[in-house]
């Protein structure tokens, strides 16, 4: 699954191309998504390429060719198979206590930020009380930055799926639009500190146009062997 920046880079350069027949400039780009250099719109680029979304053209100036559409972009005719989305609660019972499906969109990391790639890997199931109305996702926590908070090394997180969350809440922040980390928020005037839970890790700060929050903690789950 691409990212929120990722996702719109390639739309604005798929429509780009569909009016004029050429694709954006690098200015262009970053002036559409409100970055504040070109050397973020190179690293969605990458990813973008990696991912085989898109595809640069050799020997030709401003040419990108899109290869394909995220799924929840295309026609629902058109989709082969749907698209790793967190699980929307309110669906049917997994099973006969109670337990409601969350799709586990990879790991994230809890300490040094690390790229946000979300590809299902596997479900949970967790009580309802425990997750409120909303749209939930869960992670996997890679690190051990927030052990001071509760959260540890392979537990599996359940974030509800909101862009805006209070100081002090732990979240999933999205960072340049390409790194994803587990840290407790702190709003410091104009800034956005993403604080951590464990005294070797430093807390970094942010502008608030570096910082997506993409989902804010509500439940964890532990497995014992």
């Amino acid at each position: 699954m691409l990212t929120a920046k990722q996702k719109e880079l390639l739309l604005f350069i798929h429509q780009r191309i569909k009016e004029t027949g050429v694709s954006p400039s690098f200015d262009e780009m970053k002036d559409a998504l409100d970055l504040a250099s070109k050397s973020g719109i190179h690293r969605l680029i990458t990813a973008l390429e990696e991912r085989g979304f898109l595809r640069r053209l050799a020997h030709r100036a401003r040419a990108l060719e899109v290869l394909k559409l995220p799924d929840s972009a295309a026609p629902a005719n058109a989709r082969t198979k749907p698209g790793f989305k967190p699980a929307l609660v309110g669906a049917a019972p997994r099973d006969g206590d109670g337990g409601y499906e969350v799709a586990v969109l990879g790991k994230i990391a809890a300490g040094v930020p690390i790229e946000a790639i979300q590809t299902e890997i596997g479900r949970v199931s967790a009580p309802l009380e425990l997750l409120g109305n909303g749209e939930h996702f869960a992670l996997e926590v890679d690190g051990d930055s927030m052990i001071n908070a509760g959260i540890l090394h392979g537990d599996v997180v359940v974030l509800r799926r909101g862009e805006t969350a209070n100081s002090g809440d732990i979240v999933v922040a999205l960072v340049d639009g390409e790194e994803a980390t587990l840290k407790r928020l702190r709003k410091r005037g104009g800034s956005i500190a993403l604080e951590a839970a464990n005294p070797r890790f430093e807390t970094k700060i942010f502008g608030p146009d570096r910082v997506e929050i993409q989902g804010r903690l509500v439940a964890l789950i532990r497995r014992y062997a």
